[in-house]
């Protein structure tokens, strides 16, 4: 059976997060949803803006994964997106990539209060309000109760989030970890394979 059907074996949808200031239109993103639209036509890809609220960030992301089957999505997350896709993951035990992964992003924005560029757009801003840190907080998890369908990808090289950090908050989840890079993962298309082959689309 050609790779394009071989939707059994792995994923049929497919989630991505992205991070705080950035877009769809991140390379990540991007890289991704090329190579799962050229060998996996079938699978279901989606990529949405997400909010600068945690709290409407994360009522997005239930609206989006609503009719999924828990059996075959996936999701993968970038740095705050991690964040969001652990909390997908311990609730519907899917699949997950967590790339450079937020482990404690109320802590770590909480000095961020206030109005930003968009990463990919310049000429646009966001506003981080103080009560965002709360929903983040709201938002936090434990321990997962199934890590072995956890792959973290993270970069010792990262200039934001502390890659040990990552290491300790994922016990019993697979590390693939990257010497040198940084937070934006500027080397993903390397490492592609690798987050296809756990998501089994490869």
């Amino acid at each position: 059976m050609p790779p394009a059907d071989r939707t059994t074996d792995g994923v049929t949808h497919l989630l991505y997060l992205h991070g705080f200031r950035s877009s769809p239109r991140s390379a990540k993103a991007q890289y991704l949803a090329a190579r799962v639209a050229r060998d996996h036509p079938r699978v279901v890809w989606h990529c949405p803006q997400l909010p600068p609220s945690p709290a409407a960030a994360w009522a997005l992301i239930e609206r989006c994964v609503a009719d999924w089957p828990r059996a075959t999505m996936a999701v993968v997350g970038s740095s705050l997106g991690g964040f969001y896709a652990t909390r997908l993951a311990a609730l519907t035990g899917c699949r997950a990539v967590l790339l450079n992964p937020a482990v404690d992003p109320a802590r770590d924005l909480a000095r961020y209060i206030g109005e930003h560029t968009m990463w990919h757009a310049p000429n646009e801003r966001l506003f981080f309000r103080p009560e965002y840190v709360d929903e983040l907080r709201a938002l936090a998890v434990g321990p997962l109760p199934q890590p072995q369908r956890i792959l973290l990808v993270a970069a010792t090289g990262d200039e934001v989030l502390d890659w040990r950090e990552m290491v300790a908050r994922y016990p019993g989840s697979t590390h693939y970890i990257v010497p040198g890079s940084d937070h934006a993962l500027s080397d993903f298309a390397a490492h592609l394979d690798t987050v296809l082959a756990h998501l089994q689309l490869i």
